[in-house]
Order: C-alpha cells, then sequence, then structure tokens
C-alpha cells in the first residue's frame, strides 16, 4: 500500500520549504500553505522565477496569533502580527485571478532591501489561494529516484526542486501518471486527480541558494522523451506535446488531514481504454 513520505509546505510563495508532520486540508487546499505572496512595483506576482534566492528565506506564520516571522540569511529576522492590512489587490496566477489585501510592517521593506527592487508583501482573502492552479500536488518517491538515476549528475536533483505538496511512497516509477481522473483516500482526505504538472524554471533553481544550477527541464524532457521511445510511444504524443511534466495535479473532494505515513488508496478503477 502506497504511503505519505513528505509533505513540503510554506507560507510565503517561493521562500524555503518546511515539511509539516501533518496538515489540514479544506477544499480549497491547505490554509497555511502559500498563505502569502509578493508581486513587484506593478503588481505582478514575483517569486522564485524572478529571484530564485528567495529560497534562503525561512518563513514561519502562527495562524492563532497571526504572527508572520521571516528569517534573512546574514540578519536579523524581520516579524509581527499580520492583522494590519492596506489596499486590496489582485494578482494574476497564470491566468487566475487571486484577490489579496497588501499587509502593513516591516515585510515589504526588508523584502524589498532583500531582492533589489520594490516588493510587497500581500496576504490572500482566501486561505489556499495562492498555489499555481490547483490545491493539490503529487509525486512518487520512485519517480524522483529514477530520475536522477537515468539523469547524468542525478544526485543534484534534490525533491526541494519540484516543490509538491505530498510524496508518495511504495508505488511504481510513474504510477501516479495512471491517477488521472481518478479518486485517491490519503489519510482523511479525498482528491481527484486531475493531470499532470508542468515544470518551470524554478526546478532548475538550487534548493538551498536558489542559484541556477543544473538543466533540470532539459533532463525531464529527454528522459520522458527516452521513456516514450522505450514504450513505442511518439515524443509528441507525450502528455502536453513533449512538455517538461512531472507530478500530478488533484483537487479536494472531501477534507481532511494528511500525516506522513497515511495510507494513499485508490478508490476508483482505471479508465477502460477501448480496443
Amino acid at each position: 500500500m502506497p504511503l505519505v513520505s513528505r509533505l513540503s509546505t510554506t507560507p510565503v510563495k517561493g521562500t524555503a520549504l518546511h515539511h509539516p508532520p501533518t496538515v489540514a486540508v479544506t477544499e480549497n487546499g491547505v490554509p497555511e500553505n502559500r498563505r502569502f505572496h509578493l508581486v513587484d512595483a506593478r503588481g505582478r506576482l514575483f517569486n522564485g522565477k524572478q529571484h530564485g534566492p528567495l529560497v534562503r528565506l525561512a518563513a514561519e506564520f502562527d495562524r492563532h496569533g497571526a504572527h508572520l516571522r521571516l528569517r534573512f540569511p546574514g540578519r536579523p529576522p524581520v516579524e509581527g502580527r499580520t492583522t494590519e492590512l492596506g489596499e486590496a489587490v489582485r494578482t494574476d496566477f497564470y491566468g487566475r485571478d487571486v484577490d489579496g489585501h497588501l499587509v502593513e510592517g516591516p515585510w515589504s521593506a526588508a523584502l524589498s532591501d532583500f531582492v533589489g527592487q520594490e516588493v510587497h508583501l500581500v496576504a490572500v482573502d482566501r486561505p489556499g489561494d495562492g498555489v499555481d492552479v490547483h490545491p493539490v500536488t503529487l509525486i512518487s518517491t520512485a519517480t524522483l529516484d529514477h530520475l536522477r538515476r537515468v539523469t547524468p549528475d542525478g544526485e543534484r536533483l534534490d525533491h526541494r526542486r519540484f516543490r509538491m505538496l505530498v510524496e508518495v511512497d511504495g508505488c511504481d516509477v510513474h504510477e501516479e501518471d495512471t491517477w488521472a481522473g481518478r479518486r485517491l483516500r490519503i489519510g482523511g482526505t479525498t482528491v481527484q486527480v486531475v493531470g499532470p504538472v508542468p515544470r518551470c524554471v524554478v526546478t532548475n533553481e538550487n534548493p538551498e541558494s536558489g542559484e541556477v544550477d543544473f538543466g533540470t527541464l532539459k533532463a525531464i524532457v529527454r528522459y520522458r522523451g527516452e521513456l516514450a521511445t522505450d514504450l513505442s510511444t511518439p515524443v509528441a504524443h507525450l502528455p502536453d506535446n513533449g512538455a517538461a511534466i512531472l507530478g500530478m495535479y488533484a483537487t479536494v473532494e472531501q477534507p481532511g488531514e494528511i500525516s506522513r505515513g497515511d495510507q494513499v488508496e485508490l478508490l476508483d478503477e482505471p479508465a477502460v481504454q477501448p480496443a
């Protein structure tokens, strides 16, 4: 039986990941995951694509006290309550509008100084909205391990490059790809798997420094193209026409909790393929 082996979240989009033992999942995802994000001076989303070294920042958020703490390398932390909100903003998350408010306090000035340009901290109005597309992402440990093995110098492909919410152990390589359109029970939560996750340039960045140090996207496309050849499948017929995809998106059907060690159970049979 597949089991949850790792959970990964962060309260501020683009900053260092945490690996909590348990997460609470609502219909809109994990409320504490990406509760905040950054925008630039023009109100555009600002994250690891624009400034990889954001991963050098550690963000800690206490939702009960509405207290945020940002730890910067080589300087004192910046912290305080996030209850004082300013201007309402609407941020384009890759074609999806996310409503939020600028957060008053010391964070925007400190973040601007760190990245070297004007940025502002934004709190999403609806917790869970700060994800890229769908609230849950899944990947198997077997797939990550296999990608490392078949990629030259692949030991550098740290799981953190992929920033997936749920990692699953105990299944076959790319078994998660077969879950598209099917329901999974993960601990106390039921999700509907939607489809593959297109990977972005953040996967090329070192998860400690944020500096580009590996051609991860090229490695994924090369590997999946070779996989398709091995299976006598044209590369053009890969999902997303050969784009760099790894892992799966899911939506939440039944809210609940997910913990490390929880069972992952398929609730639907695979779709019958036409003869």
